[in-house]
């Protein structure tokens, strides 16, 4: 394989889930990165011995050397302070900044041609940090979150309606936090939109849940949630990489679109191998502009605070 991948702070439960998802699609070949490096390298190893079950010929190696980044097609950031119960994602915001300071300097020194996928929270303030420490175009950095909010969303709606999550498509735009914007109108099961299935009521619950998903996980596991995040930075991953110009929300980098100007925030994007290939801009309520123009609003009260 030639495709590389590398996963910083791939000895945490995100970062792992991630590198063990790529390489049993065998999408590329993956290196760990962590602090913890000898972890890492185990986990690395322990991943590379379950490849001749699931029939994956992807190579691992894991440890603390960026240098095994070099040549990386895609870089996923998930190096970060994890959320403990009752603390925000803002809680997070300047603890993870300087650690995004120190992983980004050894991304653009080993990868300077990488897309680059941060998915630490508070992610958009996180991926803004990215952006303007690496001097990266905007079509490079991506970050992850909608797909992990709509992926919530369609997970509760399916139970909901007792049908298959394959049925569901399901939009959430905004800053990953209680502001993002679930968009009923535009979610639907089998092309039928949800707002002929279900009562406003039942609807506002599920947009509500889906808003505090991560928050629910925290609260009954003690940490945040790794396997659908970490299926949701794999979902990204094998987009870019395949080329399959796959719609997919995101966290991009807007100069004008949705009347929001240079900032992160997530919004429906066409995804290929050169990264963000189009952003897409559907149209809104009156509502809807109003509760997105509030969610950029809490991102840059973050962005403000650390200063980029």
């Amino acid at each position: 394989m030639n495709r590389k991948v590398t996963v910083i702070g791939g000895a945490g439960n995100v970062g792992a889930t991630v590198a063990r998802a790529i390489a049993v699609k065998e999408l590329a070949d993956v290196v760990v990165i962590d602090i913890a490096d000898q972890k890492a390298g185990g986990l690395a190893l322990d991943m590379y011995q379950a490849n001749p079950i699931e029939g994956s010929d992807a190579r691992l190696i894991g440890g603390g050397d960026y240098a095994d980044a070099a040549g990386s097609d895609i870089v996923v950031i998930t190096s970060g302070v994890p959320r403990k119960p009752g603390m925000s994602r803002d809680d997070l915001l300047q603890v993870n900044y300087k650690i995004m300071q120190q992983v980004t300097e050894q991304i653009v020194k080993h990868c300077p041609n990488a897309i680059i996928v941060p998915v630490a929270n508070p992610l958009d303030a996180m991926c803004q940090a990215v952006y303007r420490l690496s001097g990266f175009p905007r079509e490079r950095v991506i970050g992850m979150a909608g797909v992990l909010d709509s992926a919530r969303m369609r997970a509760f709606l399916a139970m909901e309606l007792n049908v298959s999550v394959e049925n569901i498509h399901a939009f959430v735009l905004g800053g990953h936090g209680d502001t993002m914007v679930p968009l009923p109108r535009y979610s639907t099961v089998a092309g039928i939109p949800i707002t002929k299935l279900l009562s406003e009521e039942r609807i506002k619950a599920i947009c509500d849940r889906t808003a505090s998903g991560g928050a629910e996980i925290t609260k009954l596991v003690g940490t945040s949630a790794w396997y659908a995040p970490g299926s949701a930075v794999a979902e990204m991953v094998e987009t870019i990489l395949k080329d399959k110009k796959k719609i997919l929300p995101c966290s991009v980098f807007l100069q004008g679109e949705y009347g929001i100007h240079d900032l992160f925030v997530g919004v429906p994007v066409k995804l290929g191998a050169r990264g963000v290939e189009q952003i897409i801009q559907i149209e809104l309520t009156q509502d809807e502009q109003a509760a997105l123009a509030k969610s950029a609003a809490a991102v840059k009260e973050l962005t403000d605070l650390i200063g980029v």
